[in-house]
């Protein structure tokens, strides 16, 4: 799948993407602070975070960051992501009007689907990249090798159950990257000030990189 954009290789080295999903602002932005300390540089911001465009606008002017938006639901808030500096759009399903506003803005697309059917309609809606959602509960690891043998040139993005020790299974099963809430984002353990329980989750993940 042509990479236009440059954006799929870079997440594709990257092989982790957080994905912050929180119910305050505050508590958002103390993940992205933590996890990027930890070494984290790719984060997707969920537009279930209170005021998410205006995290989004802060984090794309900082250098290094890659920030994009996650639960897209329409194009007038996809729109007002990539205004805010987003670079990648996610959806958790098929919404070729977030796919068209991403292509305009040179953002990359990353539209939600589970079975053959879908993924060929994610593709021809204009998705860069299909987000298996929810990864872990339509058969993980293997459910991705299996569309992977009809698919061979896309890539996959597992999201939804997915973790430091489940990880290394996907990427094997030839999932482009992966994304990971949960455990580094657990918003408990955020409320709580643990930050060393977040940090140690970072690491576990960021030692995919090394595998």
């Amino acid at each position: 799948m042509p990479d236009r954009h440059g954006l799929i290789a870079t997440l594709r080295r990257a092989r982790v993407v957080p994905v912050i999903r929180t119910a305050s602002a505050a508590h958002a932005a103390t993940a992205v602070t933590w996890l990027r300390d930890a070494g984290f540089t790719i984060f997707e911001i969920t537009l279930t975070v209170p005021d998410a465009p205006g995290l989004i606008r802060t984090l794309a002017a900082e250098p290094g960051l890659v920030v994009g938006a996650g639960t897209v639901p329409d194009r007038a808030a996809a729109e007002a992501c990539l205004a805010a500096g987003a670079r990648f759009l996610v959806t958790p399903w098929i919404d070729a009007a977030v796919a068209e506003a991403a292509r305009a803005a040179g953002a990359c697309a990353m539209l939600g689907a589970m079975t053959p059917t879908e993924v060929r309609a994610a593709l021809a809606a204009g998705a860069d990249v299909v987000k298996i959602f929810p990864a872990g509960s339509v058969g993980g690891p293997a459910h991705v090798k299996a569309l992977r043998a009809v698919f061979p040139d896309t890539a996959f993005c597992p999201t939804g159950g997915v973790d430091a020790a489940n990880a290394p299974h996907y990427l094997a099963a030839g999932a482009a990257f992966v994304g990971i809430g949960g455990s580094l984002v657990d918003e408990a353990r955020i409320a709580a000030g643990d930050k060393a329980a977040i940090q140690r989750a970072a690491r576990s993940a960021l030692g995919l990189l090394e595998a």
